[in-house]
């Protein structure tokens, strides 16, 4: 299951193809904000790949057929973890950013260090 966390890339390009053959679709109300544009709607897309049960819910826009193009993209990417595991590209790709994003802090925690260790240097200097 955490592996299906990463899904939600959208440069994958080597992932496993959909049939719609596998695929269950229900158009339900969304949720959240929106008021009555929200409630009296039914634009939100609910979409399960009945061989491995995964289910994506997206109600991301006003508008039907981008949110289930939207649930397909997504659906795919889960499909493609949920099968080649840590092989798949938006594993690897998400790997990447956690790593970029990892470096970036590390980098800025030394960058606050030397500021530290400068204003102390000043202190030091004036008296």
């Amino acid at each position: 299951v955490p592996l299906l966390q990463a899904a939600g890339k959208k440069n994958s390009l080597n992932l496993l193809g959909l049939t719609e053959a596998e695929l269950k679709e229900q158009f339900v109300r969304g949720d959240g904000p929106g008021g009555q544009a929200t409630n009296k709607t039914n634009n939100c897309v609910v979409l399960k790949h009945i061989p491995s049960g995964i289910v994506v819910k997206c109600h991301q826009t006003r508008s039907m057929e981008q949110n289930r193009k939207i649930a397909r993209e997504i659906l795919q990417e889960k499909i493609d973890l949920f099968y080649k595991g840590e092989d798949s590209d938006v594993f690897k790709e998400k790997k990447a950013s956690e790593k970029k994003k990892q470096e970036k802090k590390r980098r800025a925690k030394e960058n606050l260090e030397r500021k530290k260790h400068f204003k102390e240097m000043q202190q030091l200097d004036k008296k």
